[in-house]
């Protein structure tokens, strides 16, 4: 069990972040044991032939048999604007002690892999974490980056609907807020309680934790890791049953947008679930809310769409 305790600080200091790199290093989990990420297979699957070309000794050489990573691998971001070059070359000034220390509190020593001298081991290790980014993360990222900033917007919601302790008490079956002290349930049997003081506390959506997860070292900055909404439908093509009566007033592409915007989502989201372009689903996205059947709300460089009370009245009949 990890424990926050919170200062009154802390709480009007709890912020979303979305790390590139954290999501990267997490994934690791899933190569050593797809059976614990059963709604990651598809990905595993989609990136089997590419894994296969690159250094696996060195990947599977950043998590253990408990499937933890170190904690470099987890930056604590700024922002859910954060870039991979920018965390890239910060894992590239990383101090010997950190690196070393990291691993060894991981697997209890230093891997092969990256045993002698750290200069060498760390460009081995981010040009081995570049091919991996760029081969199996790349091609699928904007995607799930727009999962991660949906949910973001919906515990933004949550916050402004029903306040901060609905908000962090649904984040995951994990976790308990009692008011002042946050407590994660880990796989980890030691149990730790620290103070954050007056540091706030990050938390970060991933597709790549099933309960919660949490820096490994002692005195970190306080951050959390919990599972995003939505990742099941993330590679499935959009099934929907669409009322009669309604698409013979929205049409079929309307009434198929409406009833997937239960949850936010961005034109480009929208247009590789449905198999269309982004141009199409935007006009009719402008449509729907013209006549005010869905609401927008920009998100960094997004816009995200959801559904209003009058397109759920509709949809409900």
């Amino acid at each position: 069990m990890l424990k926050y305790e919170l200062s009154e600080a802390d709480l009007g200091g709890v912020r979303f972040g979305i790390s590139p790199l954290c999501e990267l290093g997490l994934s690791l989990r899933a190569v050593r044991d797809p059976s614990q990420y059963p709604l990651q297979l598809p990905w595993l699957r989609r990136t089997e032939e590419a894994r296969s070309r690159l250094d696996l000794d060195g990947l599977l050489s950043l998590v253990d048999d408990r499937l933890w990573t170190p904690d470099f691998l987890n930056p604590r971001p700024q922002s859910p604007l954060t870039r991979i070059d920018d965390e890239f070359a910060a894992l590239e000034q990383l101090s010997a002690e950190q690196f070393h220390g990291d691993l060894v509190r991981v697997h209890g020593a230093v891997p092969t892999v990256f045993s002698g001298p750290v200069g060498p081991a760390i460009r081995r290790m981010v040009g081995i974490l570049r091919d991996f980014w760029e081969t199996c993360f790349e091609p699928h990222w904007l995607r799930m980056r727009t999962i991660l900033e949906a949910d973001i917007v919906y515990r933004g919601r949550q916050i402004a609907q029903a306040g901060l302790f609905t908000m962090l008490n649904d984040l995951s079956g994990a976790v308990e807020f009692d008011g002042r002290v946050i407590s994660v349930r880990l796989k980890n049997p030691a149990s730790r309680t620290e103070r954050t003081d007056g540091l706030g506390l990050t938390l970060v959506p991933t597709m790549f934790t099933r309960r919660a997860s949490a820096p490994v070292n002692h005195g970190d900055p306080p951050m959390l890791m919990y599972p995003a909404r939505g990742q099941g439908a993330m590679w499935e093509t959009e099934r929907v049953t669409n009322p009669a009566a309604i698409v013979a007033v929205l049409g079929e592409v309307r009434t198929s947008l409406l009833t997937a915007l239960a949850t936010p989502a961005s034109s480009t989201e929208l247009g590789l679930r449905f198999g269309v372009t982004t141009s199409a689903v935007n006009q009719h996205l402008r449509a729907l809310r013209d006549a005010g059947l869905v609401t927008s709300t920009r998100y960094g460089r997004s816009v995200l769409y959801f559904r209003s009370e009058l397109g759920a009245a509709l949809l409900l009949g």
